[in-house]
């Protein structure tokens, strides 16, 4: 989901439902204080893990998430705490998707510290090392971390989440050497962002894990593909038209329920197992159940075991 204007809940709650109707595995926000357009005087923002936290108790099936939270709004001991609460509140079907943060303007807008791009890094390497160091941890243990820019002491009480040994962590990017680097040590899911030459992305992360004697083939691999589906052409043409930015539709499939199928299948033979719809107009819920009843049984899922995706 990346609304247009921004969101109140109820909107929020009715696409996510709609989403579980339609039969999809899961629902995934961004995590975003302003839009594509920083002009956009209309944009109603809401808080990602505040709304995930409310999806806990109003859905029931869908795994939830954010495709990618920023490191730059929280700390990582919150971070972690926060996520574990929501997992719990969920039954154990939240998953950890982290970025570094990109949006400076919007950082600018709400009073937070952007740093610069390789500090930014730094943090979010380190924000890793503590959320799932404190995760991890066994009874009558204690986690202490001492980075440059983190610092936990002793910390002898930490959030416990319900899934086992954690809720799974998503990184992605096109960068070709710290995202990779990153994604081999923490990730669960290596997701490969949006344009350029997704095969190759898939193996630089294999690379990656590698050379740490990590097995790629632990880790999912998904893609994000925004969609403009549509039954006749002027329905199609009217989808097309809310995509919030000429990457998006660069990247997009725009076209039929059959067109949309082609692209998923041409992302799978690419290496994604996880395909991300990325849908802009958060009201059309005809889109959800169009791509639920057209596209969906046609897309090839492998078994998905307890607390995956397919």
């Amino acid at each position: 989901m990346e609304p247009r204007h921004g969101a109140r809940y109820d909107d929020i709650l009715a696409l996510a439902r709609a989403t579980e109707d339609a039969g999809f595995d899961a629902f995934f926000r961004s995590d975003h204080l302003l839009g594509v357009d920083p002009r956009d005087r209309g944009y109603r923002p809401t808080d990602c893990w505040t709304t995930l936290g409310g999806l806990a108790r109003d859905t029931t099936r869908v795994r939830l998430g954010a495709l990618v939270g920023a490191a730059t709004f929280r700390a990582p001991g919150l971070l972690a705490t926060i996520v574990a609460s929501a997992d719990e509140m969920s039954g154990g079907r939240v998953e950890l998707g982290l970025g570094t943060g990109w949006y400076e303007r919007e950082h600018d807008a709400f009073g937070i510290p952007f740093p610069p791009t390789r500090e930014r890094f730094d943090r979010f390497e380190e924000q890793l090392e503590i959320i799932t160091g404190l995760w991890r941890l066994g009874e009558g243990e204690e986690f202490s971390f001492h980075g440059k820019h983190y610092r936990v002491d002793a910390n002898a009480t930490p959030p416990r989440p319900a899934q086992h040994p954690h809720p799974p962590v998503i990184i992605g990017g096109s960068g070709p050497k710290r995202t990779p680097a990153i994604a081999a040590r923490f990730a669960d899911e290596f997701n490969g962002a949006l344009g350029g030459d997704l095969r190759e992305r898939f193996a630089v992360f294999a690379r990656a894990c590698e050379a740490i004697g990590r097995d790629p083939d632990d880790a999912r691999r998904s893609a994000v593909l925004p969609v403009a589906c549509g039954r006749t052409p002027a329905e199609v043409e009217r989808r097309g038209a809310v995509m919030g930015s000429d990457l998006m539709r660069a990247n997009a499939s725009i076209g039929s329920p059959a067109q949309v199928t082609e692209r998923i299948a041409g992302l799978r033979e690419a290496g994604a197992d996880t395909v991300y719809l990325h849908i802009y107009d958060i009201h059309d819920l005809e889109h959800i159940a169009l791509l639920g009843a057209e596209v969906l049984p046609h897309v090839a899922v492998a078994p998905v075991a307890a607390g995956q995706r397919g």
